[in-house]
């Protein structure tokens, strides 16, 4: 049954992903045909809390679906973290006259929005968009495909230069709470080893890994690591294994935000678009306090209390593929 929404404001918040701004337009566009008005709220929270609201049309968000980065812009919000924060929101969406929430971000983005919709009950649906793929309820976040895919993009030129001098090269990419751009790197790329935060590899099991590379005369070899990794960062582990070895030249690329940024790939503007439709859909048919979902392939609708209390984990199967392959 429909509900009486009339005013959908959306919004970015956390960090940025590539794809944000295809559901950005997805939900502007849906909006419209289903003759609700739509608003951009920028700056995330700190935008909602200042009052910086937009009334946003169908041509406002032309020729950004291929764009990164957010058009409304995103910021993570202390203000909000206060009570008396969220009740200015509150207050300036009512002037507004804004009665649903789409939000795009992470874990923190829902978190906060759970508490909103606690104290002033406006029917909020949220769309997972964080490089990281470390939300529950979901197969894939927006912004994951396209910075794994930039982040194999480097790691296959960082190669060549490998090869070409014996080198072994350490390479960060991030994922400080989470592995899966960098267990998908490790297997795109051929590392002969990856680090990640949910899978403790000693220092001794490292070492001996890549002496063995060097006894067989490996001419090259790359180490992804996850930021998050447990047993330190790229710079951190180069340091401790050139103590020990001097078989290899080694050198040290730390990815960073380069991940970030870019036109999304295919796969990320379709997610994108399929989940800022059902956000909208979802708000008028009555959806509320849920997380927009992809699960084989099929839309699904999470609640905040499944996304909040779990993590989508790495797969056993990753974690055995690479093994075997990094031999």
């Amino acid at each position: 049954m429909e509900t009486k929404i009339s005013k959908i404001g959306v919004f970015t918040s956390g960090g940025d992903a590539p794809g944000m701004n295809a559901a950005i337009r997805a939900v502007v566009r849906t909006s419209i045909y289903y003759k609700k008005d739509v608003f951009g709220i920028m700056q995330g929270y700190d935008g909602m809390i200042s009052g910086d609201i937009v009334k946003l049309g169908a041509r406002s968000v032309g020729n950004i679906i291929q764009r990164g980065g957010t058009i409304l812009k995103s910021a993570r919000s202390q203000e909000f973290r206060t009570k008396e924060g969220r009740k200015k929101a509150f207050d300036n969406l009512k002037k507004q006259g804004i009665d649903a929430l789409v939000a795009i971000g992470g874990d923190g983005t829902f978190t906060g929005l759970t508490v909103f919709f606690e104290e002033f009950g406006v029917p909020s649906v949220c769309i997972p968009g964080t490089i990281d793929n470390d939300l529950a309820g979901t197969d894939y976040t927006i912004g994951f495909d396209t910075a794994t895919n930039t982040a194999v993009e480097a790691i296959d030129k960082i190669r060549d230069t490998a090869i070409s001098h014996n080198r072994l090269f350490f390479i960060e990419v991030m994922g400080r709470h989470s592995g899966y751009i960098a267990i998908n790197c490790g297997i795109a790329g051929g590392a002969v080893a990856t680090i990640i935060p949910e899978e403790t590899m000693t220092m001794d099991e490292l070492f001996a890994k890549l002496d063995e590379g060097g006894k067989t005369n490996k001419k090259s070899s790359l180490v992804v690591v996850a930021e998050g990794s447990k047993i330190g960062g790229a710079m951190d582990l180069a340091k401790k294994f050139a103590e020990r070895n001097n078989y290899f030249d080694i050198k040290v690329t730390i990815l960073g935000h380069l991940q970030r940024g870019g036109a999304p790939t295919y796969f990320d503007r379709v997610l994108a678009s399929k989940m800022g439709v059902a956000a909208v859909e979802g708000l008028i048919s009555g959806k509320n306090n849920a997380m927009i979902g992809i699960r084989n392939s099929q839309v699904v609708f999470n609640s905040f209390e499944t996304i909040t209390s779990s993590k989508h984990g790495i797969d056993a199967e990753s974690l055995r593929i690479s093994k075997i392959l990094s031999i």
